[in-house]
């Protein structure tokens, strides 16, 4: 078996359809003129719910979510780990030193950090701790633009951090071609406002020059990047770039005509980056190139696909928690992504916390509430376009207006909805320099069997519990 060193490109939720688009409609794009070159496969999640929070773990464990059993951030991952590790952890085990850039679930960091190349958790974690520590004031930086951009983009920098951050650029790597986009983008905004929604896909671009400079200096035998750029284009804007996917189209002429580029402005910036990892691959010829998407995206059958003018969304999540009777040191707040938040309820206050979350309403109906391990919760709010006369959670009888319960009906900028959704069928494509190459057919093969096709690829002999690996890739 011949051992290779292999990067692993995590293009979330992005389906065949957009890159064949992307393609036919740029076809001096480098992804036009080399996606043939890639082995190309229709992967197939069988998750029980399709969700990146459990899709990512599937693909990164090789087993779906029956075993692994994770479906929120903020989870207590050590029994997954212990049974079904992520394959970072069982290539560090093994003395390979992998190098992680923002996976999914890479959070709370392992405990053996010098095994890593590098290591820069997700964009939900809880702290910014990560190696080497040189780029935690990156991930500062990136955590507090996460935090402040989950539904509307924040419109505000938090200048200390970059003006820290300024003075580290040219040891993180980022190049000043980034600079100058950076700069062209502020001043677009300054013309076309509503071109900040854009700025999610400038922290893309960023943390891709760092992860580059990573690479290319530490050069690991296997190294992933996250990013969800395309996929949060996707599910905004699905409705303006695809309108004839809807048999009743709720958003107007004018809604579609501004955003109608969105998906590709994102696809854009994804082809620049291909064409950098291709370049590095080519240069060094240790390399393959892994792109996969763990699942897709279509059209959200009608769901979403009308204005949403507001939603609502946890302002202060201790007036909130107090509002239900759970105080101070009786509860802790997990990461999650807006409108969703995840506390973790101590003991001696559980039966308390379910009674009153069970009894909770919004506009008559019920928080909707999953609890996990034992004092997990994950609560997902996010009604949208409530009228006036609906702001207000109903408790034990009562009508408490949102503002004294921590909760907020927020105006949406951009009046998107989720007119793009998950569904089970994703893309991996895999390039290889020395090694087969495409040819143009499109095989199937499940999202559990990746990681023992990658393992084995590296030269690990993938656990009992994984499937068996793709024999003619491994």
């Amino acid at each position: 078996m011949r051992q290779r060193k292999i990067i692993l490109f995590e293009l979330n939720e992005v389906p065949f359809r957009v890159l064949d688009d992307f393609c036919r409609r740029h076809p001096q794009s480098t992804c036009a003129r080399r996606i043939h070159e890639f082995v190309q496969y229709e992967t197939t999640t069988d998750d029980s719910v399709l969700s990146p929070w459990i899709t990512w773990p599937t693909v990164h464990r090789g087993v779906n979510d029956s075993k692994h059993h994770i479906r929120f951030f903020g989870q207590d991952l050590s029994a997954a780990d212990r049974a079904y590790p992520p394959i970072w952890r069982i290539l560090a085990a093994e003395g390979l030193a992998p190098g992680v850039f923002a996976s999914l679930h890479s959070y709370p960091v392992p405990g053996d950090l010098d095994r890593y190349a590098f290591y820069v958790p997700d964009p939900f974690a809880a702290e910014p701790v990560c190696a080497p520590e040189e780029l935690r004031i990156f991930q500062e930086f990136n955590l507090a633009m996460s935090r402040g951009s989950m539904r509307n983009v924040s419109g505000s920098v938090p200048l200390d951090w970059c003006l820290r951050l300024a003075r580290k650029i040219p040891s993180l790597g980022v190049r000043g071609k980034t600079i100058a986009d950076v700069a062209r983008q502020i001043i677009d905004e300054r013309v076309s406002s509503w071109k900040r929604v854009r700025r999610r896909t400038y922290q893309t671009i960023l943390s891709f020059d760092v992860f580059m400079r990573q690479l290319a200096q530490k050069k690991p035998r296997f190294a992933t990047f996250f990013t969800n750029h395309v996929a949060s284009s996707m599910h905004r804007y699905w409705a303006a770039t695809y309108p004839t996917d809807f048999e009743k189209q709720g958003f107007g002429a004018e809604w579609i005509e501004r955003y109608r580029g969105e998906i590709d402005f994102t696809m854009r910036k994804f082809d620049a980056e291909l064409e950098r990892l291709l370049r590095f691959v080519d240069d060094t010829a240790e390399y393959e190139l892994w792109i996969a998407s763990s699942m897709g995206q279509a059209a959200n059958d009608n769901r979403q696909n009308e204005p949403v003018k507001s939603q609502v969304f946890v302002e202060s999540l201790d007036r909130f928690m107090a509002a239900l009777g759970i105080h101070g040191g009786q509860w802790s707040e997990r990461p999650a992504m807006a409108p969703e938040v995840c506390v973790y309820v101590e003991a001696d206050h559980l039966d308390r916390f379910r009674t009153a979350i069970g009894g909770a309403r919004i506009n008559g109906q019920p928080v909707r509430t999953e609890e996990r391990e034992r004092g997990f919760f994950c609560m997902a709010f996010g009604e949208s376009n409530l009228g006036p006369d609906a702001e207000f959670l109903e408790l034990q009888g009562k009508r408490l207006p949102f503002a004294g319960v921590g909760l907020r009906n927020v105006s949406i900028e951009d009046e998107s909805g989720s007119s793009g959704y998950h569904v089970p069928a994703g893309a991996l494509l895999i390039y290889d320099p020395r090694g087969r190459r495409g040819d143009g057919a499109r095989r199937h093969l499940q999202t559990t069997e990746i990681a023992p096709t990658l393992l084995a690829r590296l030269g690990v002999t993938p656990p009992g519990y994984m499937r068996a690996p793709i024999e003619s890739l491994s």
